[in-house]
């Protein structure tokens, strides 16, 4: 057998070594460059993909004007983010802020039930012991591992810290977005050509597959999360709840990772029965009722095909992306795990499909 050095003489091994340490030179260094771009550019394309539709259908609307149709589709979505996000995001990070001073601070406890609860028909008696004992249970465990969850509250107030960054990451991905709209078909194209160079048989199924699952995730669980978190967050303040922006988070998180809003929504209900009048508990919680159920009314709407991806996926997308890139890493997380799994089973599935007959 030959030798790499039998096949090309002394000099030219030198000038292809010379050549690729370049190369890999210049690769790194552009990774280097672009490497705090990549949550931007990520969310850019995923926006871009998910909301296409939308713009394909404003742009024939408007007669054939793909740019206006982009600029307008672009200053409706600076509208949510500047607008009820900021407002859902700066009321979390308080809530942020306040409970990560308190888990710091060992002082994190659970409020004991309200005298009140006793005086409920059939389940009152019951349900204050349950809280009671809970209350007091939790509260000893912990003090018990309070300086083990300091760390946490470190990392609570980083992320926290990173918000206003966060903020400036949202927008630029909107603009962004919205200079990628008009480009569609080409950009579309390009991914065809570059998915030919790796897949040549499965190119455009993969692309199909891509843009489905991008659509899927970001719309049907990051976006219908996203309203049922504003919604809450709505109720919540509206009934005058205690860190009331926190909580639409959890909504939010809770919903991302298919948990679902009851967790939340079950004791914001319970305490608006103990703290306001008949009427206006009635009132939130037929409204609080709703919103837990929206996500039941609106999946089926956006998603064409239903969500393949394991529920485990999209939670390690939520907490890796969030820890890698932030806030915004908490939405591009579980969507570009969620398209490198189905792409991966994808390819598998195509592997053993092509080489089943040579095993009969």
């Amino acid at each position: 057998m030959k030798t790499f050095r039998q096949y090309l003489p002394g000099d030219d091994v030198i000038q292809l070594v010379i050549r690729l340490g370049l190369l890999a030179f210049l690769i790194y260094w552009t990774i280097l460059l672009i490497r705090p771009f990549v949550p931007v550019l990520a969310w850019s394309i995923v926006l871009a993909v998910a909301l296409y539709p939308v713009f394909n259908f404003l742009s024939k609307l408007l007669g054939g004007r793909p740019k206006l149709a982009a600029a307008i589709l672009t200053l409706i979505n600076l509208g949510i983010v500047i607008g009820p996000a900021t407002w859902l995001g700066l009321s979390a990070l308080d809530g942020v802020k306040e409970f990560a001073g308190n888990l710091g601070a060992g002082n994190l406890v659970i409020p004991s039930p309200p005298e009140s609860i006793n005086n409920w028909p059939l389940i009152g008696p019951s349900l204050y012991e349950f809280w009671n004992q809970a209350s007091s249970n939790i509260r000893a465990a912990l003090r018990e591992v309070a300086p083990y969850l300091k760390p946490l509250a470190g990392v609570l107030l980083a992320l926290a810290g990173n918000a206003g960054v966060g903020l400036l990451k949202f927008i630029l991905s909107v603009a962004l977005a919205g200079f990628l709209f008009p480009y569609g078909s080409q950009l579309v194209e390009a991914g065809k050509s570059f998915l030919y160079r790796i897949v040549p048989e499965q190119s455009e199924h993969f692309l199909e597959l891509a843009g489905a699952t991008i659509r899927a995730v970001s719309q049907g669980v990051i976006g219908v999360a996203v309203i049922q978190s504003l919604l809450a967050g709505i109720g919540f303040k509206l009934a005058g709840i205690p860190s009331a922006g926190l909580l639409a988070f959890a909504v939010m998180i809770l919903s991302i990772i298919q948990v679902g809003a009851a967790i939340v929504l079950v004791p914001v209900v319970i305490w608006i029965w103990t703290d306001k009048d008949f009427t206006t508990a009635l009132l939130l919680t037929v409204f609080l009722g709703l919103v837990g159920v929206i996500d039941n009314i609106l999946k089926p709407l956006v998603m064409k095909r239903g969500l393949t991806t394991p529920t485990l996926v999209i939670f390690v997308g939520v907490i890796g992306g969030t820890l890698a890139h932030g806030i915004v890493g908490l939405f591009v997380g579980p969507i570009i795990l969620s398209l490198a799994w189905e792409l991966t089973v994808a390819w598998i599935r195509s592997d053993r499909a092509d080489t089943a007959p040579l095993s009969g």
